[in-house]
Parts: structure tokens; sequence; C-alpha cells
């Protein structure tokens, strides 16, 4: 079985790494075992010395790839944007109906992918969890401002800006179709993650997805209705 890097070849900032895990095998080993540790143990025990361990290697191997984990973290979350964005592209291209593509974003950035249902990578589902419960982690940093003026969260950027469109396709006079799509993405990891381990901050249940219908009711009764 291929490793979800060696499936699809897909731009990362190379400011994350200082060698491209996903040209070697080693690397690609390092970046499936990675996402298995962090989703096991959390990011806070989450060492280079337990991935080495885990991949029969030695730490300095990992630091010839990236320099810190949160690059590396930094790295897998990029990926997971620039699928996104990839998936974004492919799913609603051929969709005509203003409303449909944006429904479909919405289930693409609000939902826990289904296995049975949609066709993913290997490892698709794990890095959306690894989005819901780590990605604040490399945003609200103190190194955020200096990583934002290289670029680090353009692809992110970019989901957001492809979305902010689509909702002004369907509302041309909604005044604020980004902070609306940023809402929704991370409110959404939040309440998924509340679903899993604070219940009753939320209306969510893990095992109903009732976060993508919330979205999709709150986007587009909020576009409708800007009133103000």
């Amino acid at each position: 079985m291929y490793s979800i890097f060696h499936q699809i070849k897909l731009p990362i900032n190379e400011k994350l790494f200082l060698k491209d895990p996903s040209t070697t095998t080693v690397g690609q080993k390092m970046l499936d075992e990675s996402i298995l540790l962090i989703n096991e143990l959390g990011f806070e025990k989450f060492t280079f010395k337990k991935l080495a361990v885990t991949i029969s290697s030695t730490e300095a191997t990992i630091y010839r790839y990236f320099e810190s984990k949160h690059k590396l973290l930094l790295y897998l979350i990029n990926w997971y944007w620039c699928c996104i964005s990839t998936r974004l592209l492919f799913e609603t291209t051929n969709i005509i109906d203003p409303k449909i593509k944006l429904q479909k974003a919405i289930h693409l950035l609000t939902s826990i992918p289904n296995p049975k249902k949609e066709n993913l990578l290997m490892n698709e589902f794990l890095l959306k969890k690894i989005v819901i419960n780590e990605a604040s982690k490399v945003i609200q940093t103190k190194e955020v401002d200096n990583e934002n003026k290289d670029g680090v969260f353009t692809l992110y950027k970019n989901v957001v800006f492809t979305v902010a469109n689509m909702i002004n396709e369907v509302s041309p006079d909604y005044r604020f179709p980004n902070m609306l799509v940023t809402s929704m993405i991370e409110g959404s990891s939040q309440q998924h993650f509340f679903a899993e381990h604070l219940p009753r901050l939320t209306n969510a249940e893990v095992e109903k997805d009732f976060v993508e219908v919330f979205y999709q009711e709150l986007i587009f009764k909020t576009i409708q209705n800007d009133t103000i």
C-alpha cells in the first residue's frame, strides 16, 4: 500500500522543510507514522525521538527533513489544505448552480470524511482529525507573523478565498464572506472537538454529523438575510 504522500504530489511551501519528505521512502514513512503518532499521543507528547523509534531510524535523520516538530505539523496541515483545495476544484468544477456548489464546499469543510461514502486518500481521515485537534497550535503562536510573511498559510487562505467567492456567487451583496468562511472552518473544528471531549458545549454528536447540518443552515440563512 502506497503512502498518501506517494499517491499525489501537491505543492507545499519550501519554508516548512529542509528536505522534502515526500520525495523519499524514508520521508514518506516519516509523514505517515507522524500522522498516527500525533493522533495517538497528541501534539504535546509527540517527539522526534518517539517518531524515530517508530520508523526504526534516528532523530538525526528526522532533523535532516524538519528543523522542529512545529514545522512538521505545519507541513501536515498544509498538505491537508492543499488536498481540500484540489477536491474543491475537482468536485465543483462542473456544477452550474452556485447554491449546490456552495453546499458541496460546506460539506468538504465541515464534515468528517466518510471512507464508506467518499473516495479518500489513505490517512485523509486522520489528517482531518489533526486539523480539528491541533491546527490552532500552529496559528496562535508568536511566530505567526513571520510565518505568514513566508507564505506558510497561503493554502489555507486560498481555500477561504475560493469559498468566499462561492458565497458571493450566491449572494453578490453579502459583505463579510471571508469572515463567514473562516468562522465556519474554525467553528466546525471546535464543534467536532466539543462533540468528542466536551459534549455539553455543543448540540453535535460524534455518531451524527450535525456540524455540517448546522453550518449548511447557518451559512444560507446568513447570506440571504444580510439586512444590517
